[in-house]
C-alpha cells in the first residue's frame, strides 16, 4: 500500500532556516575549545567507522588567477552527529597584502531526515577551530609515548596558527618558548606580540632552519604550494610535526619520518607532500597510519624518530563543529529567516 504524503504534511515538517553571522560562531566557539576538541576527535572515531560519506574536494581553480582557488567539501555523517552539509571556501593568498584574511567560507547543513538545507553558517572561523583542534589532538595522540615537547615552532604566522596555538594551550600544553618563522616580519611579530600577551616567552627566527633544529613541535601552517624544506637533517632531534599545510616537506623529509594522516585517499592527492611521495616512491610504504589507528590503539606512534601529521582537513570535522554551533546559535543571536521556503505545496 503506498501512503501518500500531504501537502499540509510537507508543510508543517518543512525545517526553519538559519542564519549564524561569524559573531555568532565565534562566540559559540571561543569558550569551547576543550569541547571542540572532543567533538573532532569523535568525528575522527565515526569516520574511521565508516559512518560518514566523505568524497573527494572539489577545487574551482582560475587559469587567471593561479594561486587562488574555491574548494567545495560535502560530506555526511551519521552517529551522534547525524548531519549532511557542504562548506565552501576560497584561499586567495593575495588578500593577506590588503589586510584581509587569505580564507573565507560559507556552510550549509542539510536535514537528514528532508533533504531541506536547515542552516548556512559564517564558516571560516568553523574550518579555523576544526584544523586546530585537529592539530591539538594529533599533538596529544601522537606524542602519549614520548617525553611533552616543551618548545613550540610555528611556521606560518597567519590566521591558523594562531588558532592552532591557542587549542595547543586549551588542552593543557605549556611551553617554555615559542618560536616563529615568517616571510613577512610584520607578521610575525604581530603573532609573537599575541603570544607574549599570554605571559609565554616568543622569538622571531630570521630563517625556518633555526627554528625547526630549535623546536620539538612544530607547526606548518603556510600557503606554500611547493615544497621549500628540503634537509632531512633539520629534523636530527626528532621533533614532531604538525604538517598543517601539506606541501611545505619534500619527499626527501616526508621518508625520513613516520608519517600518519587522517585518511590516506584524501591527504595523497592535489600535490601534498605525501602525494608527491608517493608519486616519486610508487608506493604508500612511507605511511605508519592513520590518527584513527593512533586513537584505537591500532598504531603506536614510535617513541623515538621524527613524526609527521599531515591532516587534508576531513568535511567531516567541519559538519561536527557546525552542528554544535547550530545546537547553541539561536540563544547566541542566529537569525531565524522565516518563510525562507516558499513552494511547500506541490501544485500551489
Amino acid at each position: 500500500m503506498t501512503i501518500a504524503v500531504t501537502d499540509l504534511d510537507a508543510a508543517q515538517t518543512a525545517p526553519s532556516f538559519t542564519v549564524v553571522p561569524g559573531a555568532v560562531v565565534h562566540q559559540v566557539l571561543d569558550g569551547a575549545r576543550r569541547e571542540v576538541i572532543d567533538v573532532v576527535e569523535e568525528a575522527y572515531r565515526t569516520h574511521g567507522a565508516g559512518a560518514t560519506v566523505n568524497p573527494p574536494s572539489y577545487f574551482l581553480r582560475f587559469p587567471e588567477r593561479p594561486a587562488s582557488r574555491i574548494i567545495a567539501l560535502p560530506a555526511s555523517a551519521g552517529g551522534a552527529i547525524g548531519v549532511d552539509g557542504i562548506k565552501w571556501i576560497s584561499s586567495f593568498p593575495g588578500n593577506i597584502a590588503s589586510g584581509l584574511p587569505r580564507a573565507s567560507a560559507v556552510m550549509i547543513l542539510n536535514d537528514q531526515r528532508t533533504g531541506y538545507p536547515t542552516a548556512c553558517l559564517e564558516a571560516s572561523i568553523i574550518s579555523a577551530a576544526r584544523t586546530a583542534a585537529s592539530a591539538a589532538l594529533a599533538a596529544r595522540t601522537l606524542t602519549a609515548g614520548r617525553s611533552a615537547p616543551r618548545r613550540l615552532g610555528i611556521v606560518g604566522a597567519g590566521l591558523i596558527s594562531r588558532y592552532v596555538y591557542e587549542y595547543l594551550r586549551a588542552d593543557g600544553w605549556e611551553f617554555e618558548r615559542i618560536g616563529i618563522h615568517d616571510l613577512s616580519a610584520e607578521h610575525a611579530g604581530g603573532l609573537r606580540d599575541r603570544i607574549e600577551r599570554d605571559g609565554v616567552p616568543a622569538e622571531v627566527h630570521p630563517d625556518a632552519e633555526s627554528l625547526v633544529r630549535g623546536s620539538d613541535l612544530i607547526v606548518f601552517a603556510t600557503v606554500a604550494a611547493t615544497p621549500h624544506i628540503d634537509a632531512p637533517e633539520w629534523f636530527d632531534h626528532h621533533p614532531v610535526v604538525l604538517h598543517v599545510s601539506l606541501r611545505d616537506l619534500a619527499p626527501s623529509v616526508i621518508r625520513a619520518a613516520a608519517n600518519f594522516v587522517d585518511d590516506a585517499d584524501h591527504c595523497l592527492r592535489a600535490a601534498t607532500s605525501v602525494h608527491l611521495t608517493e608519486q616519486e616512491t610508487g608506493n604508500r610504504n612511507f605511511l605508519a597510519g592513520t590518527l584513527y589507528d593512533v586513537l584505537t590503539g591500532a598504531v603506536v606512534p614510535p617513541a623515538a624518530g621524527t613524526i609527521v601529521f599531515s591532516p587534508f582537513g576531513l568535511g567531516v570535522l567541519d559538519l561536527a563543529v557546525a552542528k554544535l554551533v547550530q545546537g547553541r546559535a539561536r540563544d547566541a543571536g542566529a537569525i531565524t529567516v522565516d518563510g525562507f521556503f516558499h513552494e511547500l505545496r506541490r501544485h500551489g
